[in-house]
């Protein structure tokens, strides 16, 4: 499968729950790979745009299926459960917890990120969980859990109790797709959030698309008022990446830096970076945090 389309297919990756349409396969399958331990994170880079360096990683689940090979999540993830879709988001906070210290052992203190759906985040112990698995090293930076807009203006109440307890344990909330939800701004006012990810249907073609530019730069600025940060989902070109730093922007992702790849191919790649001399010139935006997976 195409590095665009595996892209495309991880936004909202546990942040969408049952589809009307989906079929019986699809919920078993999820369900199997959960029994059997089919499941694996692999990684998909962010950088940070004004610093020009690997800055974190979005953890995002694949089924390694024994006789079907990788599993794409359109093949898994429409019509499971509410339970599956917890017991999945336990089991990416515990391997992302996990995988930090490799990544560390690398020579990458990373901030990573998985996708969570709101119930998740309201009814699983997070806190507790990142207290027994968290990293012991001091240098751990936390973990950022991506709820996306729609879900989590649906009970902002709620979102705010366990909110303490989150920032307490290393934990922060990002606003995942944010601009596809419609919020208000009364809304973000009341949330706890650390990052605003901006949907990848505003990033494409803000270089030349007026409307889709002036959306990502509001919601920079909106993020930057918030003392939180801008993140750029799905950046597929150097026009738009050069527009998305022009407009302040402080971190991106997407198949222009590099696709999601499993975790040993992250860790090879991230040892690689560790040993390559440094850059005689200045380079253009991205070319000196690139992470390809070629």
């Amino acid at each position: 499968m195409a590095a665009s389309q595996s892209d495309q297919q991880d936004h909202n990756e546990l942040g969408r729950f049952s589809s009307p349409l989906a079929d019986a396969p699809a919920r078993d399958a999820m369900d199997e790979a959960l029994r059997n331990h089919w499941l694996e994170m692999w990684y998909q880079p962010k950088i940070d745009l004004k610093r020009k360096c690997l800055a974190g990683a979005e953890a995002l689940a694949r089924i390694c299926h024994p006789s079907k090979g990788v599993l794409w999540p359109q093949s898994f993830l429409p019509g499971a459960s509410e339970e599956s879709f917890v017991q999945l988001t336990e089991h990416a906070l515990r391997a992302s917890l996990y995988d930090w210290s490799l990544f560390a052992e690398a020579g990458f203190n990373l901030h990573l990120a998985i996708n969570v759906p709101a119930s998740a985040v309201h009814s699983l112990p997070i806190a507790a969980l990142v207290a027994d698995c968290r990293p012991a090293s001091e240098s751990w930076p936390g973990l950022i859990l991506e709820v996306t807009e729609d879900e989590i203006v649906r009970d902002i109440a709620r979102t705010q109790k366990v909110a303490p307890a989150l920032e307490a344990s290393g934990v922060s909330i990002a606003i995942d797709n944010f601009g596809a939800g419609f919020s208000s701004f009364a809304s973000l006012r009341d949330l706890p959030f650390a990052e605003l990810k901006i949907d990848s249907s505003f990033v494409k073609n803000c270089a030349v698309d007026a409307d889709n530019a002036a959306i990502c730069q509001t919601a920079i600025d909106l993020a930057h008022r918030f003392s939180s940060v801008a993140v750029a989902e799905g950046i597929e070109s150097m026009a738009d990446l050069q527009a998305l730093v022009a407009m302040g922007c402080d971190f991106g992702q997407g198949i222009l830096v590099a696709p999601p790849m499993p975790k040993q191919r992250f860790i090879d790649l991230l040892k690689q970076r560790m040993n390559k001399p440094p850059q005689a010139s200045v380079a253009p935006a991205v070319e000196s945090a690139t992470v390809s997976a070629r």
